[in-house]
């Protein structure tokens, strides 16, 4: 594994914390708001974990890509401001990992982000499959079976798709798969 620096940690830390400012989901508890930097360091935290299984991975890009993998997607942030801050692969990659909001369905959004992904280098699978392991940890208290049975069959196409691109991670995310069931109401 190459050697990561907490300096590149901080720069991308410091820029999603700015761009997700004020941003929370919901918790496991009624009325309960978590603000949205936990699940970017929970992302962060699974890609940082998995990183020793492989030495042949660029821990900057993964680590990058992990901190920023939804500035796109869910801030103001755009495609060339996160070039021109952390370069065109990091930029690519939090692309990729982008749903593009312009297709019809969240079905055809997820499979589309699953293909552009998958062009991608393994780091970028990588923080999927570590994204959607965090997304599991638990429901938001509102989801009711059908929403929650709908995330846990996309988590399983998740998986499917990209588990090839990190043994650690994609043992965690079928454990946490397993595991969802445990939230049925």
């Amino acid at each position: 594994m190459s050697s990561w620096s907490p300096d590149v940690f901080k720069e991308a830390w410091n820029f999603a914390t700015r761009y997700h400012q004020g941003q929370t989901y919901g918790g496991p508890a009624e009325g309960e708001q978590i603000p949205y930097l936990n699940h970017i360091a929970g992302v962060a935290m699974e890609v940082i974990w998995a990183l020793p299984t492989d030495p042949a991975l660029d821990s900057h890009l993964a680590i990058q890509c992990a901190l920023l993998h939804d500035v796109i997607e869910d801030t103001s942030a755009s495609y060339e401001l996160v070039q021109a801050q952390f370069g065109t692969p990091v930029a690519d990659g939090v692309l990729a990992l982008t749903k593009d909001a312009l297709l019809p369905s969240k079905e055809l959004q997820m499979a589309d982000s699953l293909r552009r992904i998958q062009l991608q280098s393994k780091e970028i699978w990588m923080v999927k499959l570590a994204d959607r392991i965090t997304n599991l940890y638990h429901p938001p208290y509102y989801w009711d079976n059908a929403k929650l049975l709908a995330y846990q069959q996309e988590a399983w196409q998740i998986y499917a798709a990209l588990h090839t691109a990190n043994a650690a991670l994609a043992e965690r995310l079928h454990l946490k798969i397993t595991e969802y069931t445990g939230y049925l109401r």
